[in-house]
């Protein structure tokens, strides 16, 4: 786990990425979104930002593994199951993309009936 002057480095690597990402500099964001891994292999944000390089690069199967890895460091998360599904259906891996999708639907169904039973007590 980082403390907390590094994490304000992740932030601030993080953020910087993503700006180079948006300016099309994907290898200087790639360099900053591992740099941030470095530093916090778990930092989620770094991951999908990698994932999101790597799709636009068609890369799939690099996309799909750091999806795969978002899913496993947040079992419960709606967004990475849903990004799971778009990066499989994007390499035409159709059932795999259902099933992810799906997976996605029935986290958000909970969600709402959580929110539901919440609002009845």
């Amino acid at each position: 786990m980082a403390d907390e002057e590094e994490i304000s480095e992740i932030e601030e690597l993080f953020y910087r990425g993503t700006d180079l990402h948006g300016e099309g500099d994907d290898d200087e964001a790639m360099r900053c979104f591992d740099k941030c891994l470095e530093l916090d292999p778990c930092y989620d944000d770094a991951i999908l930002g990698k994932a999101m390089i790597y799709l636009g690069r068609e890369q799939f199967s690099e996309a799909i593994e750091l999806a795969k890895r978002l899913v496993e460091l947040k079992p419960d998360d709606i967004l990475a199951y849903t990004n799971l599904s778009v990066f499989y259906q994007r390499a035409g891996m159709i059932p795999e993309a259902e099933e992810a999708g799906a997976k996605a639907r029935m986290l958000d169904w909970k969600r709402q009936l959580a929110e539901k039973e919440d609002k009845e007590d």
